[in-house]
């Protein structure tokens, strides 16, 4: 969905949102009052200054208002893997980033994800895996790393990842594996500004994706180690 008619459709109020450099900030209305907007567009490797800019709207969202909810939109590539980024430590800029939103959540902020292109690795990580809830469009493609890498990273061959992707959504890319793994809340079709609104209003009371996981049947195991990590009976 182009940009201009997701905005549109999520935010029928109106909004003021400027793109610079394929990153998004601005406010836009919804029919519970203002949000702050940030995201990323143009399949976008995001780097340290973008991270940068993203941090900076957070912070002054959290400094002026700090339960105005922030809403994300992610449409990433991954991180930038450019020399520049690397010596500058990108791990630090995205963990800066990382810690504005988790701030902003402390202070009363709600924060909620829209995933409407792609989002993949680092990019995703340091702010669109952050929210409260995470929800994406239908034709969305969500993954952490191409089945190539990960066959790479594991010394695994990839004939024998590929079978495994068959059965298990850990190894298969795909917005629907995610949906059953759980870190996808919803995949939203329709009135895209009621489903905001949905998720804006739902309780904030934890991290329930390894439970949603084992309902779904996509992480079985996650949420039994975890309560028994948390019991001690590991």
């Amino acid at each position: 969905m182009p940009l201009t008619t997701l905005l549109d459709a999520l935010f029928p109020r109106g909004h003021a949102i400027t793109v610079n450099d394929s990153v998004l900030t601005g406010t836009a209305t919804t029919d519970d009052g203002e949000v702050t907007v940030i995201g990323t567009t143009d399949k976008i490797e995001v780097g340290v200054d973008h991270a940068l800019v993203l941090a900076d709207t957070v912070l002054a969202s959290t400094a002026a208002h700090p339960q105005r909810p922030i809403v994300m939109l992610v449409d990433t590539a991954g991180q930038r893997l450019a020399r520049r980024d690397e010596l500058l430590g990108i791990n630090g800029y995205f963990a800066h980033l990382a810690q504005t939103l988790d701030l902003a959540r402390r202070r009363g902020a709600r924060l909620v994800t829209l995933v409407y292109g792609e989002s993949v690795s680092g990019g995703f990580l340091s702010f669109g895996l952050m929210a409260d809830h995470i929800h994406a469009l239908p034709d969305a493609q969500v993954w952490v790393m191409d089945l190539r890498a990960m066959a790479r990273v594991t010394k695994q061959p990839l004939e024998k990842l590929q079978a495994l992707s068959l059965t298990s959504p850990v190894f298969a890319p795909g917005v629907e594996n995610y949906v059953a793994m759980g870190a996808v809340q919803s995949l939203w079709d329709g009135d895209l500004a009621r489903h905001l609104l949905e998720a804006l209003r739902a309780p904030a009371d934890g991290d329930h994706r390894a439970a949603l996981g084992a309902e779904r049947g996509g992480r079985t195991l996650a949420a039994r180690v975890a309560t028994a990590v948390s019991q001690g009976n590991a």
